[in-house]
């Protein structure tokens, strides 16, 4: 064989060869699987919570306003004071008030005077009517004189009772005065803290019949709670007791413990006809003390604790955020929130796969039954299986910030897809070949 012709058929060797690698890696490439992560189904411990922010409060104080108008002329504390129940507080400008009360007294005096002499009177005319009844009884007195008697005396007794009325006038115009001078000066209604002080010696305090004037605040600062604001499709879920953990950004690294112990009747609603209005309920947390946080399925997290911080350091206005425990579920069987999506009916047929000439092709008869929500929707997980995935519709229960409750569609050790989200929200499809990645990767609590 010439040289020539060995050459040829090297070169054509090593062409079909070149062809048949293309066509592989054609093949390999047009079928490439998608790669994916995935864990076994786990029992665990589940915790929905619902956050919450707002504000740290006292669970008990008073705002003090006064009663009537007048200037400050005293004030005998200041803020951050410790008061007890009934210490004076301040004084207002009594001189109107004074000269108010000791004219009512004039007046009720003078209204008594009269009702005396109107008695005085009344009694006169009795007396007279009495004497021209006899006469005229005994017909030694016309009848016009005996009717001028009655007639004086019904009016004396009208005159008496006027006067006793002006009487009980007089004397409840000078109760109201008195009244009204004695909250000239106003006392502390319970024993705390002076945590707010709005005005000082000089300034005007407004009454408060009409309008909020407050000039200082006593609070029970022992006693905290954090005021916050819950969404309405959340406050369904919360209940009076519920635990919760409370983090104040003043006091970073520090959990507080504690409980809901008021859930508002009545919403607040702002933005009203806006896009951005909101409808939120009003709860009250009771601070209970230091607590360790807990993580998102209800274990402890080994989070440092400031261990010299307590409630005392809670200040009223503080900014707060409260994780309220509203269901736990233990030892229940959970996948990650991501691992759960959903897909149409026509996305969860399987594609017939492709067949070699003269292959026979089995008929399946296992196809998965799904059953659709009322949008069209199933809700699935998929789970990996001899390389490929199966959709399995699964019904679900509560959830926490990373895990959710699988009640129905899933066995312990499954294993389910969990990444990549991409992958589970749109690529994926029932019966698609994947790649699993080494999930070596300690999961960490939830």
């Amino acid at each position: 064989m010439s040289k020539k012709k060995k050459l040829l058929i090297a070169s054509g060797i090593v062409v079909i060869i070149a062809a048949a690698v293309v066509a592989s890696l054609m093949k390999k490439n047009g079928n490439k699987a998608l790669e994916v992560e995935a864990s076994p189904v786990k029992r665990q411990r589940v915790v929905e919570t619902v956050t919450a922010t707002g504000k740290v409060q006292p669970h008990i104080q008073v705002k003090i306003s006064a009663d009537v108008s007048a200037k400050i002329t005293k004030l005998a504390v200041k803020e951050g004071d410790w008061v007890e129940k009934g210490d004076f507080l301040l004084e207002l400008d009594r001189e109107r008030y004074v000269a108010a009360a000791e004219r009512a007294e004039a007046s009720l005096k003078s209204s008594e005077s009269d009702a005396k002499l109107a008695k005085e009177s009344m009694m006169k005319a009795e007396k007279d009517y009495q004497r021209s009844k006899e006469l005229f009884e005994k017909k030694l007195e016309s009848s016009a004189s005996y009717d001028a008697a009655v007639a004086t005396y019904q009016v004396e007794k009208a005159r008496y009772e006027s006067a006793l009325n002006s009487v009980e006038q007089a004397r409840a115009l000078l109760k109201q005065a008195q009244d009204d001078l004695s909250k000239t000066r106003i006392y502390a209604p319970m024993a705390g803290t002076i945590s707010q002080l709005n005005k000082e010696v000089g300034e005007i305090a407004l009454g408060s019949q009409f309008q909020e004037d407050v000039i200082m605040v006593v609070s029970d600062l022992v006693g905290m709670e954090a005021l916050v604001e819950v969404d309405e499709n959340d406050v369904v879920a919360i209940s009076r007791s519920d635990t919760a953990n409370i983090e104040v950004d003043a006091l970073p690294n520090t959990v507080f413990r504690g409980y809901v112990s008021e859930i508002a009747n009545t919403a607040k609603i702002t933005g009203t006809g806006t896009a951005d209005q909101k409808t939120e309920f009003e709860v009250k947390v009771a601070v209970t003390g230091l607590a360790k946080a807990l993580g998102t399925n209800g274990t402890a997290q080994n989070i440092e604790v400031t261990q010299t911080r307590s409630t005392a350091d809670l200040r009223p206005g503080m900014t707060a955020s409260c994780d309220i425990v509203t269901e736990t579920r233990e030892n229940t069987l959970a996948v990650p929130i991501q691992s759960v999506t959903v897909r149409t009916m026509e996305q969860l047929q399987k594609k017939p796969a492709s067949k070699k000439s003269g292959e026979a092709i089995a008929a399946d008869s296992a196809k998965p039954q799904f059953t659709p929500d009322k949008d069209g929707f199933v809700e699935i997980v998929f789970v990996v299986k001899n390389g490929k995935v199966e959709a399995r519709q699964v019904k679900t229960g509560i959830q926490s910030n990373s895990h959710i409750e699988i009640l129905d569609g899933l066995s312990e050790g499954d294993q389910v897809v969990t990444g990549s989200y991409r992958a589970i929200s749109k690529d994926l499809e029932n019966g698609a070949e994947v790649s699993v990645k080494n999930n070596a990767k300690k999961e960490e609590p939830s």
